[in-house]
């Protein structure tokens, strides 16, 4: 314990990564007082009201989670930065089918700077079209939360104030990573993820208070959680790797060659395959709901609860799919093996070029399958918790997108500050910590 209170110590002594960590601690503090300022015209207290009166499906539960309650808050931050995340995933999605996006793919710091420029474009214009739809009809289902007499203008107003709250967050997530610590996009997600920590605990506590042994129990239970989680995330199988003799110099110096390893994670996907399935469930609700669909009362009572089983059987079927699919677009084996033969670098037993190419897809393929069925059941757990009788706030804290990101991001960030405490000859965070990012010299990143 005198081990770790030291290293906080050495934290604070490291100017630089004091000055970081206090402009992530006030952005964060901007981006929470953001999340509480009310759209012009709102009326909060009927808004509450009629919150208070009625439950939230399962899609306005996650934009509300990655909001930090902006989203049922109607605040000028409503729609967060998802409008962000889901340009991001646009401009991946084209890079494997447009060869523009490709070539700027390719064109190392100057295509990264123009893929986000484009990416922030994309930003606009999906906020364009979502925030007249969250007003008509998130907002106006809520009886009382708006004016009677709406007119265009206030549309107007509405959507150029929600587009300008959602790219001053993506700002606040941008500085946050060039001059904090931290991703500063997954870092404003996590601290609308544990915003909502404190009041669900406390729920499960007043809710748990004449049965102690059973709340004993469920901390417990989340703390195996969360090792499990950390276990999955940092798991990654590594593939030996050989470099070919190099001769170099006037002299003729020669380069024996070096092992080293090429990481493959476990869950390359990370969060995403939860996001899209859970986002593609949402779909048949809201054209049920709508009236647009015949059955519709079949459809929402199968896929409108989250704790049902139906919706967790197809939940964890399409997760599994998309583990798959997003997995193919973030690994490409064959552009690795054209680096890897690039380089001088080979697999020992396996031929350059196409064979090797062919290693790798095979190999993915083998450890994927076992990370999209652990995603799979991240994703139920919470279904299962509130079977076992936790309360609906606090189950969600038991697996899906909430542990998978604060789990992902609390351990970035260590690696983070852990780098900076390495470099100026200190020792880590903890004694015999093996933070994930923390690579030996031998091992080469993807």
């Amino acid at each position: 314990m005198n081990k770790f209170i030291q290293n906080i110590k050495n934290i604070w002594k490291v100017e630089e990564l004091r000055k970081r960590i206090i402009l992530t601690l006030s952005l964060i503090l901007v981006y929470r007082i953001g999340s509480y300022i009310i759209l012009p015209g709102v009326n909060y207290d009927a808004l509450a009201a009629a919150n208070e009166k009625g439950s939230q499906n399962a899609l306005e539960t996650l934009l509300s989670l990655f909001s930090g309650g902006g989203f049922t808050n109607a605040s000028i931050m409503a729609l967060g930065i998802m409008p962000y995340i889901s340009a991001s995933i646009i401009m991946q999605l084209l890079g494997m089918a447009v060869p523009a996006v490709q070539k700027m793919q390719n064109e190392g710091e100057s295509g990264r700077k123009k893929i986000n420029n484009y990416t922030r474009i994309l930003t606009i214009v999906i906020c364009a079209l979502q925030a007249p739809s969250y007003i008509a009809l998130y907002v106006s289902s809520k009886p009382g939360a708006l004016p009677e007499h709406l007119g265009t203008l206030f549309y107007v107003q509405s959507t150029i104030v929600m587009c300008a709250g959602s790219m001053f967050a993506v700002w606040l997530g941008e500085r946050i990573t060039d001059k904090g610590i931290g991703n500063g996009i997954s870092v404003l997600i996590t601290v609308g993820i544990l915003s909502r920590l404190p009041q669900a605990f406390f729920a499960e506590i007043t809710y748990s208070k004449d049965n102690p042994i059973k709340l004993v129990l469920e901390l417990v239970t989340f703390m195996l959680i969360v090792m499990g989680v950390i276990l999955i995330v940092q798991g990654v199988r590594k593939i030996p790797m050989n470099t070919a003799k190099r001769i170099a110099g006037a002299r003729g110096a020669e380069d024996q060659g070096a092992r080293s390893y090429l990481p493959i994670k476990v869950n390359a996907s990370g969060v995403m395959p939860i996001i899209f399935a859970q986002a593609i469930m949402t779909i048949p609700v809201m054209i049920a709901s709508s009236g647009g669909a015949k059955g519709g009362g079949t459809i929402q009572k199968m896929l409108g609860d989250p704790h049902g089983i139906t919706y967790n059987a197809l939940l964890a079927l399409l997760i599994i799919v998309f583990t798959f699919f997003y997995t193919a677009i973030m690994i490409n084996p064959r552009k690795m093996a054209d680096d890897m033969k690039r380089n001088g670098g080979f697999i020992p037993g396996i031929r350059p070029g196409e064979e090797t190419a062919s290693y790798i897809d095979t190999l993915v393929s083998r450890i994927t399958f076992p990370g999209s069925l652990f995603l799979a059941a991240i994703a139920v757990l919470p279904a299962v918790a509130y079977a076992a009788g936790i309360t609906s706030g606090f189950e969600m804290f038991f697996g899906g997108t909430s542990v998978l990101i604060m789990v992902g991001v609390v351990l970035d960030t260590l690696q983070q500050i852990e780098t900076y405490l390495l470099n100026r000859h200190m020792d880590g965070l903890m004694e015999g910590s093996r933070v994930r990012g923390r690579r030996s010299p031998n091992e080469i990143s993807i």
